[in-house]
Formats: structure tokens, C-alpha cells, sequence
């Protein structure tokens, strides 16, 4: 009996490994097909095959195209497939607790670029399926919402190691690095004017610094 059940969970545990495998097949297919065809050129018949699933698969885990390139947004923006959220993963956590305001936007605008790198491209993808379709916006709209509410939580992490400049509050100062940040920002600097991850790095931190810090 003994030897039945660590069979099964075995088994178990290997048909667990083999579903997320073929998630992240999925993912990486779609990413791809995304980028390179758009919204609407990525069809799920398309992913599937440079997958090498069945389209039936993709409709089995994700449901639409809809909520494939939502879910391929969570993977980008987080870094993996985990179900944590952005500011609960030690990385961030690390950041916040951090005594520092200079070394937390330092540390920040290093993650904000890592971030970015693999988001943006996913996020312009979205911008454009946003035009649309109306489920796809009312997603985009809510991601900001989130965004922001996040950043605007970071930044009383700032706070809470001194002042913001002479006149600025937290709920401004959450603005200011929401737009700072933004992936059409990253894009315009690192693609249209070829900026390095090194250079945008540099750049935010000192930004950031200069217009939150006194």
C-alpha cells in the first residue's frame, strides 16, 4: 500500500510538472507570435503550432486569446509563472525595507528596468488589442489602476525613511513615477533612441531622484 501511494503522488507531481511545462511552451510561443504579428495576426491556431500543442490545449488552459496575453502580461510583469504579487516577492520586499531613499531608487530603477524589458513589448501589444476589444481595455484600464496604487505604496516606503521634496505629497509623488516609469516611456528610449538597460537605469535613478528626493 505503502509502495501504491508514492507511486501515485509520484505520477502525480510529474503530470503537475508536464501541465506547467506546456504552459510555459504556450507562453513562449505566444510571446513570440505576439510581438512579431500583433493582436490580431497571433491566432490561437498560430501559438498552438509554434507551441507544438493542439489549439485545443491553448483553449483547455487559457480559455481565449483574450486571457493568454493577459496571463502572458502577469508571467512578464512578475518574472515567472508563481501567484505572487509584484510587491510581496522578496526582491521588492528587499526594497522597501531598505533605510535608505537613494538606495531604495537605485535598487528600484535596476528592478524597473528588468521589469520593463520583458513587459513593455507584451504591454504595446495590449495598448493595441485594447482598441479592440472592450474586455481587453477594462483589463488594460485596471492593470494601470493597480500600477499605480502599487507605486503609490512604494512610495511610502520612501516616506517612511524622510521627506519627499518641499511641496510634494505621496499621492503625487506616486503619479510622477507611475508616468516616469511607464513602459511607452522605456520604449521610446530604449528602441526609437537605442538605450541600453544600463543607461535607462542611470537615468531613472538620477530622474527620480532629482524630482522626488529634497
Amino acid at each position: 500500500m505503502k509502495q501504491t501511494r508514492s507511486k501515485r503522488k509520484y505520477n502525480s507531481s510529474r503530470r503537475k510538472d508536464q501541465a506547467r511545462q506546456t504552459r510555459l511552451q504556450i507562453m513562449e510561443a505566444a510571446r513570440k507570435l505576439f510581438i512579431e504579428r500583433g493582436y490580431a495576426g497571433a491566432t490561437i491556431e498560430a501559438i498552438a503550432q509554434e507551441a507544438g500543442v493542439a489549439p485545443e490545449t491553448v483553449y483547455a488552459i487559457f480559455g481565449n486569446k483574450r486571457t493568454t496575453l493577459a496571463s502572458l502580461l502577469d508571467i512578464s510583469i512578475g518574472g515567472d509563472d508563481q501567484p505572487v504579487g509584484i510587491l510581496e516577492r522578496p526582491e521588492h520586499q528587499a526594497v522597501m525595507r531598505d533605510t535608505d531613499q537613494r538606495q531604495q531608487l537605485a535598487k528600484f530603477a535596476k528592478g524597473m528596468s528588468e521589469i520593463m524589458s520583458r513587459a513593455a513589448p507584451i504591454f504595446e501589444v495590449m495598448r493595441s488589442a485594447a482598441k479592440l476589444e472592450p474586455e481587453i481595455n477594462e483589463y488594460l484600464q485596471n492593470l494601470l489602476k493597480e500600477r499605480l496604487q502599487n507605486l503609490t505604496r512604494f512610495i511610502k516606503s520612501i516616506t517612511a525613511n524622510g521627506p519627499l521634496r518641499d511641496g510634494l505629497d505621496e499621492k503625487e509623488a506616486g503619479e510622477i513615477i507611475w508616468a516616469i516609469t511607464s513602459p511607452e516611456l522605456f520604449q521610446l528610449l530604449t528602441l526609437d533612441r537605442r538605450w541600453t538597460k544600463e543607461k535607462y537605469t542611470e537615468w531613472l535613478t538620477d530622474t527620480l531622484i532629482r524630482l522626488l528626493l529634497p
